[in-house]
């Protein structure tokens, strides 16, 4: 887990001002991977206080835009958010529990797979999301 000054290097280098509530995100973000945004909410009203569900959102957007964060949406899910950025990993989720885990890629580097046809486009990622029962559920069935 980074530190509050590595986080503050990380929002200077992407040309975001350093503000509590964007430390708070980045730091809840961190802390719960695959996080929706209300438990985002909750973690940084715990460390900040009140703080609007729109300052969240805006945060998120902020973030999410400058490649801190990355967002995904499973099919059936709401968004969540993940620091693992810049690597093209991709997400197994349990059909159960809807609980989610990153999976690496199958092959080299992003993209790490390719397109039957590419159709003119300089592709730079492939998002892949495996679907199936987590252990935990495996075992409760």
């Amino acid at each position: 887990m980074p530190t509050t000054s590595e986080f503050e290097r990380m929002l200077r280098g992407a040309s975001l001002r350093v503000t509590r509530p964007r430390l708070a995100v980045l730091h809840a973000v961190y802390e719960r991977p695959h996080a929706d945004t209300d438990s985002i909410l909750g973690a940084v009203r715990a460390d900040l206080g009140e703080v609007s569900h729109q300052t969240v959102y805006d945060v998120l957007r902020a973030l999410t835009d400058a490649r801190l964060v990355r967002r995904i949406e499973p099919a059936g899910s709401v968004a969540r958010y993940e620091s693992r950025v810049g690597d093209n990993h991709h997400h197994v989720v349990c059909r159960t529990c809807g609980v989610i885990a990153d999976v690496d890629c199958a092959v080299g580097a992003a993209p790490c797979l390719t397109a039957s046809a590419d159709l003119g486009f300089a592709i730079d990622e492939a998002e892949v999301t495996y679907w199936g029962v987590c252990p935990g559920c495996s075992a409760a069935s």
